[in-house]
């Protein structure tokens, strides 16, 4: 666990029961970071999480809906991923169990809660999306952005490599906790840095802290679902008038590069950084340049 850590709880917000951390001094500024699709709130490097602290901000770390310690919604029901992608490629509207723009609500609702009045936001990957939204609708409630690895939601954008859709589609071979943790050790090496791969011991240990708070594979899928279900922000990322920062690594096989480099033309006066040789992760090499350039 974090050695900052201060809160562990949960509270009910936007119809559902949402975990979240807080880290650091309470009468400090507080950042807010959001992580992305089937990842916890540990999926935030430990040595990153410290290091913001040590700085002199409180950090609020939450878990999405469907991931982690926060509700995993299993009364909803899961269209067929295959299916609904190709709807959407048709330019239909098929129905899934929620959208991003509630996943923003859930963040916005535990800033209520806390009576937290503005933040910091940081979010990656698909928390990045969420950040992004909560920047459009509440500009009020955010000081700074920063979207790492992220997009636009813009379908013209280049795809996922294919090694990496490869690798997704496969599936653990048992839910046996040693399949799932092979499992996913695989997939971060895949989606990983290239110029910078994770250390054996630190992966193992990182990935076993992202199960035993608790990944979902249906969770998973509903989380893509309402990834796939997202439109252009490319023209609401116009309107947004506060100091944002994109950042994102040109070896990136989930998310490419032009992504990143949208989601910069697209928001006004944005600051754009790209790392050499950094895949969908945040390497340990890589971190003190990543917060320093924050």
């Amino acid at each position: 666990m974090f050695e900052a850590q201060t809160i562990d709880r949960s509270v009910i917000v936007n119809g559902v029961e949402l975990a979240y951390q807080l880290h650091g001094d309470n009468t400090q500024p507080t950042i807010l970071m959001i992580h992305g699709l089937s990842t916890p709130l540990t999926g935030w490097p430990t040595n990153m999480v410290q290091a913001i602290v040590n700085q002199g901000y409180q950090v609020l770390l939450l878990d999405n809906r469907d991931m982690g310690k926060s509700a995993l919604l299993v009364d909803a029901k899961i269209p067929s991923l295959a299916w609904t992608a190709i709807k959407f490629k048709l330019g239909l509207s098929p129905k899934v169990p929620y959208h991003l723009e509630d996943m923003m609500n859930d963040t916005l609702e535990l800033l209520d809660h806390l009576a937290i009045e503005k933040v910091h936001v940081i979010g990656a990957s698909m928390g990045g999306m969420i950040a992004q939204l909560l920047a459009i609708h509440h500009p009020d409630r955010v000081i700074t952005l920063t979207s790492i690895m992220s997009t636009t939601g813009n379908k013209r954008l280049p795809p996922i490599a294919p090694t990496i859709s490869k690798q997704l589609a496969i599936k653990p071979k048992s839910n046996s906790y040693d399949h799932r943790l092979a499992y996913h050790l695989n997939k971060w090496r895949v989606i990983g840095s290239p110029n910078y791969p994770a250390n054996a011991q630190y992966l193992q240990e990182y990935v076993a802290a992202q199960l035993e708070r608790g990944i979902n594979s249906k969770g998973t899928i509903r989380q893509i679902l309402a990834i796939l279900a997202a439109g252009n922000r490319e023209t609401l990322l116009k309107k947004i008038n506060i100091p944002s920062l994109v950042l994102h690594g040109d070896c990136d096989g989930l998310v490419h590069v032009d992504g990143g480099v949208a989601t910069a033309e697209s928001i006004p006066n944005a600051t754009l950084k790209i790392y050499p040789g950094m895949g969908h992760d945040l390497p340990v090499e890589l971190v003190p340049q990543i917060i320093q350039d924050i």
